[in-house]
């Protein structure tokens, strides 16, 4: 409970103008998420908050690597990640998440805790697949080699169509309205 006091960003503190705050987000960091996407990590985050009279404007700047599980071999590797996100607070009548990236809070609010915002960035930029690194050459290879194997539907290229055409003899007026359309 302790650790996540640490990503408080006080408001009622703050003047109108841009504020800067650093957190290194290592393993306790992850630890107080029940997760099991990413297993530790090493990494610094860049906050700069833009606070005017109706607004906080968040930019996230986040960089280092995260361990999560290779999907082929299952085998723990270090991912890099560079993350740039931006998170926009509004002052309205009640509590709402109005988008993704959109939150609207009460005037009346003390602090934000942008602990779960910085996971949900992290956990974002994590691909889909995840890939050790001495695989991804091998899945690089496999795609330029399925790419010259590839079988594309098609009756042929435009220019044997035509050719077709005038071997089997004079085309139907129908198509022959749809290829001045095309």
């Amino acid at each position: 409970m302790k650790e996540i006091k640490k990503y408080d960003i006080h408001l009622t503190k703050l003047s109108n103008k841009t504020h800067e705050y650093e957190f290194e987000l290592g393993n306790p960091f992850f630890e107080m998420f029940s997760q099991e996407l990413i297993h530790g990590g090493n990494l610094k985050a860049r906050v700069v908050l833009k606070k005017s009279e109706l607004l906080l404007h968040f930019t996230f700047y986040i960089t280092g690597e995260v361990r999560v599980t290779c999907d082929r071999s299952l085998e723990e590797f270090n991912l890099p990640l560079d993350i740039e996100r931006v998170l926009l607070v509004r002052f309205g009548p009640e509590d709402l998440e109005m988008d993704e990236n959109v939150l609207q809070i009460v005037p009346e609010t003390q602090f934000i805790n942008i602990a779960q915002h910085l996971y949900d960035f992290i956990g974002l930029a994590v691909p889909m697949k995840k890939l050790h690194p001495r695989f991804i050459e091998e899945t690089d290879e496999d795609e330029e080699d399925e790419s010259e194997g590839l079988l594309i539907y098609t009756t042929g290229t435009a220019d044997e169509e035509e050719d077709d055409d005038d071997v089997d003899g004079p085309v139907d007026p129908r198509f022959e309205a749809l290829r001045k359309i095309k």
